[in-house]
């Protein structure tokens, strides 16, 4: 714990244990493991505090910056990342939940006779995890680029934390493309939700290439940081790839049946 004499959200000299002028705390932490989990998270579990439509915008604006903030001490503007990221989380399966409604009374309902047994299992594991497989992610990310981008000297769980800004500008991109796939229903319009499915997947992977470039660039030069980059997409299709295999032999019990949607 370290008492500052100067607010770091806003530079105004401090001696209490908030700032007069923006009422941040002045005894912020680095973020450790042990502050990450007894803080950061439980922190958010049991507090509903301002900031939530402000972190969306810098999560989806420039989130590598606004770790950086977040980082540095900067905190009393910004909601919990972990736990708007659940709240997100939430939102976009709702959404999901909603649109296959939609479509069973629209199209018709999916006849669902001619799955096979590791096909159903693998629809039940699905809805029962889908939160925790998505919020997966998070720990790939952070693990890739504090092996990759060690000149900043952030610790795992700082790594984390643009972990968990970045991916939550991933879900807001996500629900964006959820709302604007409902115009499928609409006659004459739906080709531009065929469209935004296509689109989706490679917005993400610049995305996430532009955002981490972002956050490391001041640290490389633009070889070292561009085949870093290069690096951890590999990184990343492999350890996804690797789930999936993984995955697909726990609900197949390792014979890696042919699976029937």
């Amino acid at each position: 714990m370290s008492h500052n004499t100067t607010c770091l959200n806003c530079n105004e000299p401090v001696t209490k244990k908030f700032c007069p002028n923006c009422g941040q705390k002045t005894d912020t932490h680095r973020i450790t493991f042990k502050h990450f989990i007894t803080h950061d998270l439980l922190h958010g579990v049991w507090h509903i505090e301002k900031g939530i439509l402000f972190t969306l915008k810098e999560a989806f604006l420039r989130p590598g910056k606004a770790a950086l903030d977040y980082i540095s001490g900067k905190r009393i503007r910004y909601y919990n990342v972990f736990y708007l990221t659940l709240l997100m989380i939430g939102l976009n399966l709702f959404l999901s939940h909603y649109y296959d409604q939609l479509s069973q009374h629209y199209f018709g309902t999916f006849d669902y006779s001619s799955r096979n047994k590791v096909g159903t299992t693998l629809d039940t594991f699905l809805d029962n995890y889908s939160k925790i497989l998505v919020f997966s992610v998070i720990p790939l990310f952070a693990l890739n680029s504090f092996i990759l981008f060690r000149k900043k000297k952030l610790n795992l769980s700082e790594h984390f934390i643009i972990a968990g800004m970045i991916f939550l500008g991933f879900l807001s991109i996500f629900i964006v493309g959820i709302v604007i796939s409902f115009i499928y229903f609409l006659k004459y319009v739906d080709v531009i939700a065929d469209v935004i499915d296509y689109l989706i997947p490679l917005l993400l992977l610049f995305f996430l290439i532009k955002n981490y470039y972002s956050t490391f660039k001041d640290s490389y030069s633009t070889f070292n940081i561009s085949w870093r980059l290069l690096l951890f997409v590999l990184l990343l299709i492999i350890e996804l790839f690797s789930f999936i295999i993984f995955m697909y032999g726990y609900i197949t019990d390792w014979k890696f049946g042919t699976v029937t949607f």
